[in-house]
């Protein structure tokens, strides 16, 4: 059953004695009406049912202000909220601000959810990398799978300035991204709000308990009749059951999940036989009729063969006969037709994917990309065992990053894009064109691409140890992440970023430089990845002019101001990283003031007033600052200069770092020069990977 589908009251149950209603909404276990009732798997799944209303709502127990609208055996739909302005000649007035919290839950927001904007002067940022949006009119952003707290502010660039007249209110809110279409006159009317909170849902993703299947393999009891335990894919820890194909019920509670007469639904052809089978069903036809019998393959032919008669044996063999061969030539025309289907399907696919752009682009005679391997679905299908949620790696704006093996044993990650429009399209074959042109041992190693599925897939050398910005901010890790390490992983950073710049036979802008787009490998080196949005620059072009993109933090400020994108704006970017490796905070805080949600507005005015002490990692203050650290702050602080004409090239950033780095650590040098013997020097191959490995 689709996660999405509602759950039907005569299939899901609530637990016995418990009320399996509120209003108009049904509740199923493990969700239970009534507080400390007994009814829910846990306190976080008791929901509230108001009586006051009419009819009754419902609402979660961990806040009043969560109305559920409904709930599907993977998610629950729920009341939205929205923050606005509403603007007048010399008024402003909203709540421009939104907060969702699920800390500490078994809920998260939905990777299917966006984060709209609905106004012609307006911008909305949003904490926790979402991507940052300008917009005029509407525009919409995808947010990370498994996010459980995210702040948005609603913001206008110039104070609506000449368009309140048309435009008088604008709002932001996260929503079903499926639910909301823009119209013009929600710009125009002064009140499209209760329109997005009564039509545009909160999709919350949810688990049970804070075990992993693998955890409660030898537990009985967890999943109930013909259903499997499904881990969350996410960091939020915990698992869900659900019901297997064929069958349906409440895999919670027994008997469980139980089989589907599919014959009810009519899914043989007209002359077919229809008999149900556990968790399938078979369709026959009848006598002088051949074919497989169902709506969707051959369904039933007729042969006109004469009736039967005992007396004439040798023509009842003879039919007989006559059956089996035309049975065998159909089935064999019926595979015959579905591998053409496939192969038609297949090409389309390739078409649309961007597949006969490649093709071009290398019949031109580019040598880079002959390099680049096709797969086929096949191959990466069983590499991800069918692209099962159990081997997810990640999920983010641009798609869903499985782990695999490929036949000969190496282990991959396969990127999976989730959508494919002609935005998401130029960005895929942007990054395979981009990573045909890189060779860099600091930069992750493009395998091959798949383009003959519904959607693209890259495949990536796998990267074993996550991501720099996880290391930096999960205390959990336990892991002693010293200063040596990372001054040699901010060095092993500037390194590539460098040669994008200087090296290349054209210039490349990387333009999402951040901490979760810098993979660590088994021994914790670097390897920076996501080129998706990145950009080859003529010799002759000092800047890109483009819409704004990139991840809140890390944006160059005077890109966002101007539209105009230089190699200095992914220096501005790497200095956010080296704030975070020095201070071990993230770019942006729930703090109450500007300043104060900043860690580079925090880390300028500590340097300014000569207090690096008081912003430094407690983890990297042994003895008070070293030379090496106050050096590393100080390019910093220049790499941050709001001018980035007074910023440093990343090619002077990298030199100093690897001066420092020396310094700090001698064997360093001798490292390198091991490590470079190590390096074919084969002409431009490509590397790159996944920024969305969260």
């Amino acid at each position: 059953m689709n996660s999405n589908t509602p759950i039907s009251k005569d299939t899901y149950i609530a637990k016995p004695g418990c009320q399996s209603k509120c209003g108009n909404l049904t509740v199923p276990y493990p969700f239970g009406i009534g507080l400390n009732s007994g009814c829910s798997i846990s306190p976080f799944f008791d929901i509230n049912c108001n009586t006051s209303f009419d009819p009754p709502k419902a609402f979660l127990h961990i806040s009043d202000d969560i109305e559920v609208i409904s709930i599907s055996d993977s998610k629950v739909q729920i009341r939205n909220q929205l923050a606005w302005n509403c603007y007048s000649s010399d008024t402003v007035t909203g709540d421009n601000e939104l907060r969702i919290n699920l800390t500490a839950t078994p809920f998260s927001l939905s990777s299917e959810n966006k984060l709209t904007v609905v106004g012609c002067d307006d911008y909305s940022l949003a904490t926790l990398n979402t991507s940052l949006n300008q917009g005029i009119g509407c525009c919409k952003a995808s947010i990370p799978r498994g996010l459980q707290y995210i702040y948005v502010g609603l913001s206008s660039l110039r104070n609506h300035g000449n368009v309140t007249s048309f435009n008088p209110c604008s709002y932001s809110f996260i929503g079903d991204g499926s639910r909301y279409t823009f119209q013009v006159s929600d710009v125009s009317d002064s009140s499209p709000a209760n329109k997005i909170i009564e039509t545009v849902p909160l999709l919350l993703d949810w688990v049970v308990g804070n075990q992993s299947c693998y955890q409660l393999q030898n537990t009985t009891g967890v999943c109930q009749g013909a259903s499997v335990c499904v881990d969350s894919g996410t960091n939020i820890k915990g698992y869900r059951c659900n019901c297997t194909r064929g069958y349906e019920g409440n895999p919670y509670l027994s008997p469980g999940c139980q089989d589907i007469n599919e014959c009810e639904y009519n899914p043989c052809s007209d002359k077919a036989i229809c008999t149900n089978l556990p968790g399938s069903y078979n369709c026959s036809c009848p006598y002088s009729y051949v074919g497989d019998g169902r709506k969707d393959g051959i369904g039933c032919v007729y042969l006109n063969l004469p009736k039967r008669n005992v007396a004439r044996t040798g023509l009842a063999a003879g039919s007989g006969l006559l059956i089996i061969l035309v049975l065998a030539t159909s089935f064999w025309l019926y595979k015959v037709l579905k591998k053409r289907k496939l192969k038609r399907r297949r090409q389309m696919f390739f078409k649309r994917n961007g597949g006969l752009l490649l093709q071009q682009q290398i019949s031109a005679g580019d040598h880079e990309l002959q390099k680049i391997r096709f797969f086929t679905a096949k191959e990466l299908e069983k590499a991800t065992d069918r692209f099962n949620e159990r081997r997810i790696l990640g999920c983010g704006g641009q798609g869903t990053v499985y782990k695999g093996m490929l036949f000969d044993g190496r282990i991959v990650a396969v990127k999976m894009s989730k959508k494919v429009d002609e935005n998401q399209l130029e960005e895929f074959i942007n990054e395979v064109f981009i990573l045909s042109q890189i060779n860099h041992r600091n930069v992750v190693k493009l395998l091959g691409c798949c383009l003959e599925t519904e959607v693209p897939l890259l495949a990536y050398e796998f990267i074993s140890n996550g991501t720099l910005y996880d290391l930096i901010h999960d205390d959990t890790a336990g892991f002693p992440f010293s200063w040596d390490m990372r001054l040699r992983i901010a060095t092993e950073v500037a390194s590539p970023l460098a040669y994008l710049h200087s090296a290349t036979s054209i210039p490349i802008f990387h333009r999402d430089i951040k901490s979760s787009n810098i993979l660590l490998d088994e021994k914790y080196r670097a390897k920076v990845s996501d080129f998706g949005i990145s950009r080859l620059v003529s010799m002759d072009q000092t800047h890109l002019t483009t819409k704004v993109k990139g991840t809140f933090g890390y944006v160059d400020p005077e890109y966002f101001q101007t539209s105009k994108f230089t190699e200095k704006s992914d220096v501005y970017s790497f200095g956010v990283i080296l704030v975070e490796l020095l201070t071990g905070q993230k770019p942006l805080s729930t703090s109450e003031t500007e300043e104060e949600r900043s860690s580079v507005k925090r880390f300028i005015l500590t340097m300014e007033e000569n207090k690096l002490q008081t912003v430094l990692d407690p983890k990297i203050l042994d003895q008070g600052i070293t030379d090496e650290q106050l050096s590393v702050a100080n390019l910093a602080l220049r790499c941050l200069n709001l001018h980035g004409k007074k910023r440093p090239s990343m090619r002077d950033v990298a030199s100093e770092l690897e001066s420092i780095n020396t310094r700090e650590n001698p064997s360093f040098v001798e490292l390198e020069d091991q490590e470079m013997m190590g390096v074919e020097t084969e002409s431009i191959d490509f590397s790159d990977e996944e920024s969305i490995w969260k």
